[in-house]
């Protein structure tokens, strides 16, 4: 069985994350986003717009999910986490993962309207390595 701290580590090492939110026709939209800016015991912490589609379902539904995965040249390896999205506006939070770069995503700096933190909760999570799947709790 598969360790929280190994989910960690596995996700500190890849370049993108898979987040999946859910449309007002109920069906599941993915869309590739940056790896997560801060890690807090189930809480993953992502940036995102504020006008965004993405965010705008969130609002509205707050079940999601995020994917990441490693394709090496004899081994595939995922992780997939499902659970909650909240949005964030709290300055302190915004602050606090904010990167000198995103200005070119954020104008106005870390107090731009259009700049939120994305903050999904994990409830449980499945994984697929070596042919092989199982399912877990990050505990």
């Amino acid at each position: 069985m598969i360790t929280r701290e190994q989910v960690i580590e596995f996700i500190n090492r890849q370049n993108a994350a898979l987040v999946a939110s859910v449309d007002e026709d109920g069906f599941p939209n993915v869309k590739a986003m940056f790896v997560p800016r801060k890690i807090e015991g189930n809480s993953f912490y992502f940036t995102t717009n504020t006008s965004s589609m993405r965010t705008q379902q969130f609002l509205r539904n707050p079940k999601a999910s995020i994917y990441f995965y490693n394709k090496g040249r004899y081994k595939y390896e995922g992780i997939m986490l499902v659970g909650t999205m909240e949005v964030l506006q709290d300055e302190a939070i915004k602050r606090e993962i904010w990167c000198d770069g995103d200005t070119m995503y954020y104008k106005q700096g870390v107090t731009d309207p259009d700049y939120c933190v994305l903050k999904f909760t994990a409830a449980k999570g499945r994984r697929y390595c070596a042919l092989k799947s199982e399912s877990f709790e990050l505990t």
